[in-house]
């Protein structure tokens, strides 16, 4: 017989690439896991997984296995929902929120949270979007707020990121992005508002970050490559060096509500798309809209609306 929890480690195998990730994830050790995933090959009668040295591989088998608990555990999850509909909205729920809105939205998330629901015990976990989807998939999280970056072709179209197996999300807010500059500046003389600055220094985001991708993009898209010896992940930093004449940078209007004396903010061709992401099988829990209420509640009036500056 096939066990449920042999069957999520075969799935986070699938997702994390190696025992040892597999383990950390859910902390266990890398022998307790290889012995169940080994429990399961032998349950199911055919190999699943193919051992090279260290190296872990799925059969043919043990992909369509991974597809077959992608639905199991997603209709796990809608069972869960249903018996927590009508049900007050109580206990530990513990929910990712990527750095930038963990700063300007965390605080009044909670107070919010608390005020409607008393008995509910919420935990704030920073995290890149990027890793949202393993943290939710192994349980680590309920819930995430995360964004992806939407390039405004002129069509009105709307570039989702792909689809993650087993997470399901809810639009929230949208803000415009914004090149942030020293004021008093001149740039290059161009039509584009990004290769005006091509030769100035950038402020850049850390390497391999959703937000570094976005910006090295937009410069690439305006006909120049983009690099930096500035690494900042913080835009109230990044706003604070360009007010000092250090460079450019590119912010949200999240993190651009008060900018210091002698930043200009040009608005860009570029979004930022914030979703509240879950489990799949999960959209109608109860915890979702009160998260989504909570969030709204707490988003700065022009964000909320639609008009930031």
């Amino acid at each position: 017989m096939l066990n449920l929890h042999q069957l999520h480690l075969l799935r986070e195998l699938a997702h994390r690439g190696t025992i040892a990730a597999v383990a950390d994830a859910l902390s266990y050790s890398p022998s307790a896991v290889s012995q169940q995933l080994s429990l399961l090959e032998r349950n199911a009668g055919v190999p699943l997984l193919e051992r090279s040295g260290r190296r872990v591989a799925l059969t043919p088998a043990g992909a369509n296995l991974v597809r077959h608990a992608e639905v199991i555990l997603e209709r796990l999850e809608t069972a869960r929902t249903e018996l927590a509909e009508g049900r007050e909205v109580a206990g530990p729920l513990r929910l990712g929120i990527y750095p930038s809105a963990a700063r300007a939205l965390a605080s009044g998330l909670l107070v919010s949270l608390r005020r409607s629901y008393p008995r509910l015990e919420p935990w704030v976990w920073e995290v890149d979007p990027a890793d949202a989807p393993d943290a939710l998939r192994a349980g680590q999280l309920d819930l995430a707020l995360t964004h992806y970056y939407d390039y405004d072709s002129g069509g009105g179209e709307v570039h989702a990121p792909p689809v993650e197996p087993g997470i399901e999300s809810r639009a929230v807010f949208t803000e415009r992005m914004r090149l942030a500059t020293p004021a008093g500046s001149t740039p290059a003389p161009d039509d584009d508002p990004v290769r005006r600055w091509r030769d100035a220094n950038w402020i850049l985001p850390t390497p391999g970050t959703l937000c570094h991708t976005s910006v090295t993009r937009l410069c690439e898209t305006s006909g120049f490559h983009v690099d930096s010896w500035h690494r900042v992940d913080d835009y109230d930093t990044a706003l604070g060096l360009v007010a000092a004449g250090a460079g450019v940078a590119v912010v949200p209007d999240l993190s651009a509500q008060n900018p210091p004396p002698g930043t200009v903010l040009t608005p860009l061709p570029l979004r930022r798309r914030s979703e509240v992401a879950f489990r799949g099988g999960s959209a109608a829990h109860p915890t979702v809209e009160a998260f989504i209420a909570a969030l709204r509640e707490a988003l700065p009036a022009e964000i909320h609306h639609g008009k930031a500056p």
